[in-house]
């Protein structure tokens, strides 16, 4: 089994100040359970190793972000560099390529997951479950899908056609449903559908038979070369709802996504990190980079992120926008 791991994709970036920057998916601001601090993608990479699967991790990231990922997780990992700013397609695209060109067969199971998601590590055995779907036969694509807890607007619904798993733990996928509104979401958790949680496994074989139509016969050096021809569009457009054998393996625990700052705070340990100090604040956070001190009095529902790149002060339910403003 091999696992992309998703790491400063588009909107991704925190600062729209520089080329040279670091995504909060590289802050440590998390607690583990030792009592230390890590960030989100040692986080993750830390619960892949629990599985026995670390030697199988490649991380697909920008060139600006690249030094941080090595300097985080060593240069034991495979990191795949995209030259330009795409989508989920082509970096999936990119680095199934550099697997092939590592020698991996072309019936190897391949996961893909994002690094900002925050779960137990029963996650990460469901992630193996997948790998055994694929390898198992049960359809050509396989997903995870999160069991909902509330008709959500945020997330994409999985409707799967029937609630009878396969020998694998895989149910056949009906349709999908993009982030719809409460009434219509209330109805598809009636109907058993899940949370697209963003995971996906298939052979490497499958996945290269799409590349070669945009690349055909070219290396992994001569497809980075040309990654800017690569069409800008969603793994989820070019190949999910374009696939017409795809399955779904549940999963029932803790998941958060944790790609907004309104989100990451939820999971802090506390509600400063630096120097930074709070008086009289109410469901506030500030993350403070810098030597300088930061002092907030009478804030509430706020998120100061002091860094050397800038600075972001949002109203907690407004943060989500900034990956939109900075597009």
């Amino acid at each position: 089994m091999k696992i992309i791991l998703l790491s400063g994709g588009s909107g991704k970036r925190l600062w729209p100040l520089s080329n040279d920057v670091r995504s909060k998916q590289f802050l440590q601001l998390l607690e583990t359970p030792d009592g230390r601090r890590e960030s989100m993608i040692q986080r993750v990479v830390r619960q892949i190793t629990a599985t026995g699967h670390a030697d199988g991790i490649v991380v697909a990231t920008g060139e600006a972000q690249k030094e941080y990922v090595t300097a985080q997780l060593g240069r034991s990992i495979g990191v795949v560099t995209e030259p330009c700013r795409r989508d989920t397609f082509p970096a999936i695209a990119l680095s199934c390529s550099y697997l092939a060109s590592q020698g991996t067969d072309a019936d190897e199971p391949v996961i893909v997951m994002p690094c900002d998601t925050f779960a137990d590590d029963e996650y990460f055995q469901t992630v193996c479950r997948m790998a055994d779907a694929v390898k198992a036969g049960s359809a050509q694509l396989v997903l995870m899908g999160i069991t909902p807890t509330y008709p959500s607007e945020k997330f994409g619904y999985i409707v799967p056609a029937s609630r009878e798993a396969d020998g694998a733990g895989a149910m056949p996928v009906a349709r999908f449903t993009e982030k719809p509104n409460v009434e219509v979401a209330e109805q598809l958790l009636a109907e058993g559908a899940l949370w697209n949680g963003g995971v996906f496994a298939f052979r490497l074989g499958h996945l290269m038979q799409i590349v070669e139509k945009y690349m055909p016969g070219m290396t992994f050096e001569q497809i980075h070369a040309h990654y800017e021809d690569f069409p800008k569009i969603s793994f989820d457009y070019e190949v999910v709802e374009k696939a017409t054998s795809v399955a779904v393996v549940p999963y029932t625990g803790e998941w958060r996504d944790l790609g907004t700052w309104n989100t990451l705070t939820e999971k802090l340990p506390g509600q400063t990190s630096g120097n930074a100090q709070l008086f009289q604040s109410e469901n506030t956070h500030v993350v403070n980079e810098l030597g300088i001190p930061v002092i907030g009095l009478g804030l509430k529902d706020l998120v100061v992120v002091v860094s050397p790149e800038g600075i972001l002060v949002s109203d907690k339910s407004s943060s989500e926008q900034l990956k939109q403003l900075l597009k």
